[in-house]
């Protein structure tokens, strides 16, 4: 597609941009190419400029150095006592029994929630990606319904507490403005909600992408065994090969021509991460393993005014997890005969990936 009709058009994806170029055009012309396309709120994802950027300030300060490096520990400590209760010597289902733990723990963690919420969030990603596939809104409604009703709930016991409220994120939130005046309710859920969705999925995903390339890898398993300070720049291109994100939407605010395709305001695109980052104009030979790339031109966290203000936190997570991994284990393989099941979009990764754990 990005040689033959790099711009096509679907009923299901509307335009969908398949190139590096194309893709990192749009990023950076918000006034052209708008990232509201939801009739949700959407703090700050789905917000233009100027009000996209009074949010984004606040945002922005949640994954600053000093807070990364004062998780930093809490997120280490989780990821090894995950890895350390792996079975060893035998077949394991790492996704149930790592990538997603781990991405629940480790997000409440960051949160400030407590472990009860675990369970409930684990079947509210699932009915929310249900729902997701089949386009159906009245349940989207309704999963988005129950979401906020956790949030609501937690931001209540926090304001009830008053002076004796936890000292977390959530409970720092209620204390945000912006211009002057506070943020309300909806603003806080809408944030917490594209933390929690982006944050659980794409990290589980993560998670169970590298473990599987490592086992199918075996010489850059042994190489990141032997030089695990190579782990931040070996995640970020294994990530490049493998999406853990597939797409993101945009809307046209003015007549642009694109890929030779003229499109026209209102129009609905869907930027392909998934192919952008395996162009071969920009990196040669997609599947081939390097470390010496310009990481620039990846675009794992985006580019431009919306570049994922989480990317700190995300790539503390997999530096973490991925550590733990390799330091309390001295081989991953693949199982003869029992292939992993790939997740179904709009996920990616695996929904079940069955490894050997040594």
């Amino acid at each position: 597609m990005r040689a033959r009709c790099p711009v096509a058009y679907s009923e299901y994806l509307n335009w969908s941009l398949f190139k590096h170029e194309d893709v990192v055009r749009v990023l950076n012309d918000p006034q052209s190419f708008s990232n509201v396309v939801s009739s949700y709120l959407s703090v700050p994802n789905g917000m233009d400029p100027p009000e996209h950027t009074e949010y984004r300030q606040i945002i922005e300060t949640y994954f600053s150095p000093q807070r990364m490096e004062t998780f930093a520990p809490v997120c280490r400590n989780i990821a090894n006592n995950l890895v350390k209760e792996l079975p060893k010597g035998g077949e394991t289902e790492l996704t149930a029994v790592l990538a997603q733990p781990f991405a629940l723990k480790i997000q409440c963690a960051f949160l400030g929630w407590p472990a009860s919420l675990h369970e409930p969030l684990r079947h509210w990603i699932r009915k929310n990606h249900a729902a997701t596939l089949r386009k159906d809104k009245a349940a989207m409604d309704d999963v988005a319904l129950e979401f906020d009703g956790y949030i609501k709930g937690l931001l209540d016991v926090r304001r009830k507490a008053g002076v004796n409220a936890p000292d977390d994120i959530t409970a720092s939130l209620l204390g945000e403005k912006v211009g002057k005046r506070q943020l309300d309710d909806e603003e806080i859920v809408s944030i917490l909600r594209n933390w929690t969705v982006g944050e659980l999925g794409t990290i589980a995903a993560c998670v169970g992408i590298l473990a599987h390339y490592l086992a199918e890898h075996a010489e850059i398993q042994k190489l990141l065994r032997e030089q695990m300070s190579l782990l931040p720049i070996a995640i970020d291109e294994i990530l490049r090969i493998h999406a853990p994100l597939i797409a993101n939407r945009r809307m046209i605010t003015k007549p642009v021509e694109i890929g030779g395709q003229k499109l026209e305001v209102g129009d609905r695109i869907t930027l392909l991460w998934a192919s952008a980052n395996r162009d071969e104009a920009i990196f040669g030979d997609p599947d081939e393993f390097r470390l010496d790339r310009d990481q620039k031109k990846n675009l794992l966290y985006g580019a431009g005014i919306h570049i994922c203000p989480g990317a700190p936190l995300a790539r503390l997570e997999l530096c973490s997890v991925m550590e733990a991994l390799l330091s309390h284990t001295t081989r991953i393989a693949l199982v003869p005969g029992n292939a992993p099941v790939n997740a179904i979009y709009p996920g990616s990764g695996f929904s079940s990936l069955p490894l050997w754990i040594q």
